[in-house]
């Protein structure tokens, strides 16, 4: 199940975009499991950045994954996606795309890193980008496949 909280309501993002791009890359990766996705604002990605990289400065997605199966079903909790609206709606400007395209890219970036792909040596950023690429051909984002986040 994918759990999607916002700091808005109602939310910019429809949550069925959000679900869509997430359910989209846990298939290309054969992937199951619950995770949360969480629309925030610049102040709370920074204060986690800083927390836990040592960066203080706003990011546009972060994630934290989950090591531990729920104790209720079972099921493997996967972790938790924060994206920064205000990041990804300056992005969004930025690039002349809409911010739900933005969000769905930010959304399919975070689920990967929850799935352990990275993209700190050159070899696993070529994977990581080529498993990006793939899953948003699919959600017909194709315009995303070459950059870089």
């Amino acid at each position: 199940m994918i759990h999607i909280q916002s700091q808005w309501t109602p939310s910019p993002v429809a949550s069925e975009l959000v679900e869509r791009a997430a359910d989209a890359a846990l298939a290309h990766e054969n992937a199951a499991g619950d995770l949360t996705v969480v629309l925030a604002g610049d102040a709370q990605l920074q204060a986690l950045n800083r927390q836990y990289l040592g960066i203080d400065a706003p990011t546009d997605v972060l994630a934290f994954p989950g090591t531990q199966p729920d104790p209720e079903s079972g099921v493997m909790y996967l972790g938790d996606i924060l994206i920064s609206l205000t990041q990804a709606e300056a992005q969004a400007r930025a690039a002349r795309h809409s911010l739900e395209s933005e969000v769905q890219l930010l959304v399919v970036h975070g689920v990967l890193h929850l799935l352990g792909h990275d993209h700190d040596e050159t070899g696993a950023k070529s994977r990581m980008w080529a498993a990006q690429g793939d899953v948003l051909r699919r959600l017909g984002l194709s315009e995303f496949v070459i950059r870089e986040l």
